[in-house]
């Protein structure tokens, strides 16, 4: 699942060296762009089979566009519009296997097939999401979202 050679082992030993590494990168940077810039150039860097990979924050009762890898995307996304705005609506992580099925899927990237939207919470009010594409259908498993939401829970501690 991960694109260097130098990461063997199972998918869950990968994803907990990737969740040692973004504790070493942010634990003592007080900046969040910084901390959220080196998070999604970190989880570009490791998945394979992605073709975007960013956060979108809280702004007034909208989403808007934060640090990513990829393509250009989306700037603003209403509340409950999308996987994303669905996500901060719901207060729930979605792993959407084929975004096209999804109602009020947002196409920012016409290539995009897959999605998994982790939300980040922070004194009990959601401050923004982790947003994955993948160019595949059905990319983002039970170990993926389990995986990625502790990776949110690491960058909730630290933002």
């Amino acid at each position: 699942m991960f694109h260097s050679a130098k990461y063997e082992g199972t998918q869950s030993e990968k994803y907990d060296l990737v969740k040692k590494q973004l504790k070493a990168l942010i634990e003592d940077e007080p900046n969040q762009i910084a901390n959220l810039s080196n998070a999604s150039a970190l989880l570009n860097q490791f998945l394979d089979r992605i073709n975007w990979v960013g956060f979108y924050l809280m702004d007034g009762n909208e989403l808007v566009l934060g640090p990513f890898q990829g393509l250009p995307a989306c700037v603003r996304i209403p509340i409950g519009r999308g996987v994303c705005g669905t996500a901060v609506q719901k207060r729930k992580t979605l792993r959407v296997a084929d975004v096209n099925t999804f109602p009020g899927h947002i196409a920012c990237d016409s290539a995009s097939q897959s999605e998994i939207v982790i939300p980040i919470i922070k004194n009990d009010s959601v401050i923004g999401v982790l947003d994955i594409d993948s160019p595949e259908k059905n990319r983002f498993d039970e170990t993926d979202e389990i995986h990625l939401k502790e990776f949110v829970e690491i960058l909730e501690t630290y933002l």
